[in-house]
């Protein structure tokens, strides 16, 4: 049995586990950092099956991690995108209301950027027109801050640049903690000695929280995004997005011309069949019978279940799919979609059913759990990273 000693060991290897490595780097230089990944590579998950936009921050309540973590996060992901050679570009985007009743939110989003100081621009149906030709509606909001870039490179280089040992493959099955440390072992008989732990396991981070003795207070639901791709990528200049409704943490069906020329179009929520569920025919009993059991799942069920209902029937149906897509790109027919990898969403919800609408980052003795970090996680995992570091460096404290 291999045994390893280290100061902090930090469980999962997507884009926040291995921005807090970073950030534990350079906070405190010579800290031992262990970083256990179930998968073969880092990004496997969240991190590297998202649309690739480096988020502006306009959309989130201000003063909240989110806003303030996504609106920092953006400007220091293009720096770092600059500063180590990775495909980015800062593009702008448009959000557009394309129905009379979208006005108000709309407009709440240009008040909702003021308060967040992010520059907004409101446009009328001419001025949509000479950003993106194809696209059709009564106004919109160019935000000119968004980006894109790719996330998988900058794990990558974050797994590089972060000194840390990272060991792939290795999944965790038990969990030990006392007044001292956390022993962590893996599926392969390692023992990993630290003096804290950081829970960055994403899509089972609840899990990753129970092994350690703590209640998250959370579930983890997981939800699929199924994207496709658009055959005719001269129709998208750039980034294109709906009115989101404030109920929901979705974004809605959005149009995202990435790094390599091509055009995203994309996602829906549907409920996964399993937490790592990227088609209806990936099914795990245990992931199903682990959300059926959770009281808030059922809240959510009861609550939404007409909107739930419309975005099953547009995964099912690619008509349905396309005629949501034609409320913005009139121009799109079903042949101009063609379908791509889905990613999955890993949403905290409460025994209340409540979706968690704001990042959570909560400590135990020797322990911190980050138990809700979907989008903009990406954007913003510079500063997740930095500020999970610190929880971590003052949880090794005597």
């Amino acid at each position: 049995m291999e045994r390893v000693h280290c100061d902090v060991v930090v469980v999962g290897g997507g884009i926040v586990g291995l921005s807090t490595a970073y950030a534990l780097s350079r906070l405190a230089p010579g800290t031992r950092v262990v970083v256990l990944e179930k998968e073969a590579g880092p990004a496997r998950h969240q991190t590297g099956r998202n649309s690739g936009v480096i988020h502006s921050g306009i959309y989130y309540r201000p003063g909240s991690l989110k806003a303030r973590f996504a609106v920092q996060g953006a400007s220091e992901m293009v720096k770092f995108c600059a500063e180590h050679d990775i495909p980015h570009e800062v593009t702008g985007k448009l959000i557009v209301a394309t129905d009379r009743s979208e006005l108000p939110r709309l407009h709440a989003l240009v008040q909702r950027g003021r308060e967040n100081a992010i520059p907004v621009r409101e446009l009328g149906p001419a001025q949509i027109a000479d950003h993106e030709p194809e696209v059709r509606g009564l106004a919109a909001i160019h935000v000119g801050t968004t980006g894109i870039c790719d996330y998988g490179a900058v794990a990558e280089r974050l797994a590089q640049a972060s000194g840390a040992e990272i060991r792939y493959g290795s999944a965790v099955d038990l969990i030990g903690r006392r007044a001292s440390g956390v022993a962590v072992r893996t599926a392969d008989g390692t023992v990993v000695r630290a003096k804290a732990l950081v829970n960055c396991a994403g899509l089972q981070c609840d899990r990753v929280a129970r092994l350690a003795g703590d209640d998250p207070a959370v579930r983890i639901i997981p939800f699929r995004g199924e994207y496709y791709d658009l055959t005719r990528p001269s129709l998208v200049r750039g980034l294109v997005y709906p009115v989101p409704d404030p109920a929901f943490p979705f974004l809605g069906v959005h149009l995202t011309r990435g790094i390599g020329g091509g055009v995203h179009v994309g996602p829906n929520a549907v409920p996964a069949l399993a937490r790592e569920g990227y088609s209806w025919g990936a099914v795990r009993p245990r992931d199903m019978a682990s959300t059926a059991a959770w009281p808030g799942m059922w809240r959510v069920a009861a609550r939404h279940w007409r909107y739930g209902a419309g975005e099953i029937h547009r995964s099912l149906s690619k008509g349905a799919f396309t005629q949501a897509v034609r409320r913005l790109l009139p121009a799109v027919t079903e042949d101009d979609l063609t379908p791509a990898s889905a990613g999955v969403r890993a949403q905290a919800v409460l025994r209340d059913g409540t979706l968690v609408d704001d990042f959570l980052i909560r400590e135990a003795p020797r322990t911190v759990h980050v138990l809700n970090a979907p989008s903009p996680a990406a954007t913003a995992s510079l500063p997740i990273g930095r500020e999970v570091a610190r929880r971590a460096l003052a949880a090794l404290a005597p």
